[in-house]
């Protein structure tokens, strides 16, 4: 059959007019321009516990995606690759992802007119008895044969269909950051548990040691009861002291369970399916090099997500503010209509039409103004919270860098507080063996002696933690320039 082209169908003339009002029609943008919010005060050039930090040694040290390799921990490498294929939460924010990408061509295809058709058969007999029908008159049937194109398309004078494709294209990085996020803080999540169920392996071996030890003291007292050189008050302290031991180190396996369970959870396996086996902790904290200031909003994936959503709130208002403009849409339609199927396909059976159709909004009871207001409002919103994110990334770099050094000077007043204990406790044992202490003095020396040792742990477990929290407010070698572009 033949249709014809499609100019042919409207006419060059419409055509060519409507194409050169779409061209300079289109070239109009109602709204304000976005500029990138500032931080709520001037970016200091060094982090302020920063002052003395010693860059990396060596090179390699630097952040990179796979950051927790800087511990050097295989164990822990090899959870935490397992995070990134199994873990729902992250699969969860990876749809998340897929589905604000597709939105962008949900709101793209606004930007081209939607042709649609709709054929139709009518085959139609009036009836001889109708009214104003003379008698007698004889009706045939009748057949009407259409195959209509209708094309409907929204002028963007105004740049209301350019601004939403670029909402949902903001919208896209943001759930593309907001990703990275929660990749960050599930990794960052599985360290800190690895990290705490490896110091409660080293709490476990602590205690268990010291159980053996106050065994040992334990017999010594009943020997010397036994021997007619001590009361039985001394055998009476050494058990007490040897049971309460004994039900620290039990209660240390129920928060290791919980650790165990929460990293098979982290990595997608039910806690009956996972087992880590006992490792105390032996690794030293990393140096980390924090970079600058200036660096840190660009290396934080969720102060990108929320200064994306500034991005989007603004084109929100610039869509509010054209519903003040008239809507004007192209329709046309085409086709061919006949009387029998061998008329219906012929070239005079051709019909169009089309020309603008202009909407504007007389009055709304101030609908459009409210719905401008709010826009701002909401605007002002991703701002204030943009800026407030801001801080707190300043913040939390600075809290762990301090704490990072803080605790490198306790762990060396731990190690000589340990020392020190340990010392006094073999003093005053070997004086109570010569009968010169009673055994309150021992008792109270294993007491402290302990109580440094399990502090000297957790000092090396704090250490751990905020070296993986600082990495985690660095970003952990994240860079706002991995944002896709659509």
């Amino acid at each position: 059959m033949r249709l014809g082209s499609f100019s042919e169908t409207l006419g060059a003339a419409p055509l060519a007019a409507a194409g050169w009002a779409l061209l300079f029609l289109n070239a109009c943008t109602v709204g304000p321009k976005y500029v990138r919010p500032t931080p709520p005060a001037p970016i200091p050039p060094d982090f302020k516990e920063a002052q003395g930090w010693k860059p990396a040694q060596p090179g390699d040290q630097t952040l990179r995606g796979n950051w927790w390799e800087i511990f050097g921990d295989p164990q822990l490498n090899a959870l935490e690759e397992q995070v990134n294929v199994s873990n729902q939460d992250l699969k969860a924010a990876e749809a998340r992802l897929r589905e604000a990408r597709a939105l962008i061509r949900v709101t793209r295809a606004s930007e081209f007119p939607v042709i649609s058709t709709a054929p139709s058969i009518t085959s139609l007999h009036s009836s001889t008895n109708g009214p104003n029908v003379p008698p007698g008159t004889a009706y045939s049937a009748t057949g009407d044969f259409v195959l209509p194109f209708d094309l409907s398309y929204e002028l963007d004078l105004w740049g209301r269909i350019r601004r939403t494709v670029a909402a949902a294209r903001e919208e896209a990085q943001a759930t593309a950051a907001d990703l990275e996020t929660a990749r960050l803080s599930l990794h960052a999540e599985l360290a800190l548990d690895y990290f705490e169920l490896r110091s409660a392996d080293a709490q476990q071996r602590l205690l268990n040691d010291t159980v053996k030890a106050y065994t040992d003291a334990l017999k010594l007292t009943t020997d010397r009861y036994e021997g007619g050189l001590a009361p039985k008050s001394d055998v009476a302290q050494a058990q007490t002291q040897l049971q309460t031991t004994r039900v620290q180190a039990t209660d240390i396996a129920v928060a290791r369970s919980a650790f165990e369970h929460a990293i098979a959870i982290l990595i997608g396996k039910p806690p009956a399916a996972f087992n880590l086996p006992p490792r105390p902790l032996d690794i030293q904290p990393p140096n980390i090099p924090p970079g600058l200031p200036s660096q840190l909003l660009e290396r934080r994936p969720d102060i990108a997500a929320v200064e994306r959503r500034v991005a989007e709130a603004n084109e929100q208002v610039g869509i509010a503010r054209v519903a003040f403009f008239p809507a004007v849409t192209l329709d046309g339609t085409a086709g061919f209509e006949g009387h029998s199927i061998t008329t219906w396909l012929t070239w005079p059976s051709r019909f169009w039409a089309i020309g603008p159709t202009a909407l504007e909004t007389l009055f709304d009871a101030g609908r459009r103004r409210a719905s401008s207001e709010a826009a701002l409002g909401a605007y002002d919103v991703t701002v204030a919270t943009y800026r407030e994110t801001t801080l707190t990334a300043f913040q939390q770099v600075e809290d762990n860098l301090a704490a990072l050094r803080i605790l490198q000077q306790e762990a060396g007043q731990q190690a000589e507080a340990v020392a020190s204990a340990q010392e006094s406790l073999r003093l005053f044992t070997v004086r109570y063996k010569g009968g010169v202490d009673t055994y309150l003095q021992v008792i109270t020396a294993q007491t402290i002696a302990l109580a440094n040792e399990r502090n000297d742990v957790d000092v090396q477990r704090r250490r751990m933690d905020a070296s993986v929290l600082l990495i985690k407010a660095l970003g952990g070698g994240w860079n706002v320039a991995k944002l896709p572009v659509s």
